[in-house]
């Protein structure tokens, strides 16, 4: 993989004003007696939780505690088997769903070049085709356009993954672990993507394992265990001082040593 380039200290291009135009700009979101169910199980059950419009949350857990559940609850993927999910009041419906971008832990790409990926998704959703190339500088795989998308380092094909969900707009982006077994120059690259759509004025919604990580991005965390949400708090205050033992426990390394009830 070539040299990941200092992603550009700037808005991009007329942004705000297309989400002012369109009316996709990142709401707040809020859970209701939200609950899902799996052949008898409770999977997840938060009776309360608001996220604020902006700004990045990182959402953290021990391995099987809802995490990736409960981002697909919120961008519609699955229905709950109870309760809500209002945005910036409203309940969740398709046209909020479309101001949204999920970006998975392991990148789902089209059968196309690196450039025809975004080309889909800018004429699909009926946006300026000629933004492919901005969009591909910008995640700094101008250079491999026309290279097959799945010819791509597992970095590339993750940066590329990412270019794709920034294409439609999103008012929020959801990333669910983007990047787990990835090398630290690709994990460095995805951070400086994630966090330059931050300052573009991009809700995040960030789950990862790696506490480090979290440190370096998280304005505040929601952290789940168990399908409930054990905590929430500003990055400060949560890594400063966790209030819960299986947040304090996880967050030193020993949750071996914690039996959760």
């Amino acid at each position: 993989m070539g040299s990941v380039q200092a992603l550009p200290d700037m808005p991009m291009p007329d942004r705000m004003a297309r989400n002012e135009a369109t009316g996709t700009r990142a709401c707040r979101i809020e859970l209701r007696a939200l609950a899902y169910d799996v052949a008898g199980t409770r999977l997840i059950d938060v009776p309360a939780l608001t996220l604020r419009p902006t700004g990045t949350t990182v959402v953290m857990g021990p391995n099987g505690a809802g995490k990736s559940l409960l981002l697909r609850l919120m961008h519609g993927l699955i229905p709950p088997s109870a309760g809500e999910i209002l945005v910036g009041g409203k309940p969740l419906s398709p046209e909020q769903c479309k101001a949204q971008a999920l970006v998975f832990q392991k990148p789902v790409l089209l059968r196309r070049s690196v450039a025809a990926n975004i080309d889909f998704v800018l004429k699909a959703r009926g946006k300026d085709r000629s933004r492919c190339r901005d969009l591909l500088d910008r995640v700094d795989l101008g250079s491999l356009a026309d290279r097959p998308a799945r010819r791509l380092s597992g970095g590339e094909q993750q940066r590329l993954a990412i270019a794709r969900a920034l294409a439609t707009d999103p008012g929020t982006l959801f990333l669910d672990e983007p990047t787990a077994s990835l090398d630290p120059e690709s994990v460095q690259a995805i951070e400086g993507i994630v966090t330059a759509a931050a300052r573009d004025g991009v809700r995040i919604i960030f789950v990862t394992h790696d506490v480090q990580q979290a440190r370096r991005l998280a304005e505040d965390v929601v952290f789940l265990s168990n399908g409930r949400v054990a905590e929430e708090a500003s990055a400060d205050d949560f890594f400063n001082g966790p209030e819960t033992d299986v947040a304090r426990a996880y967050l030193s390394g020993h949750l071996d040593r914690l039996v959760e009830t």
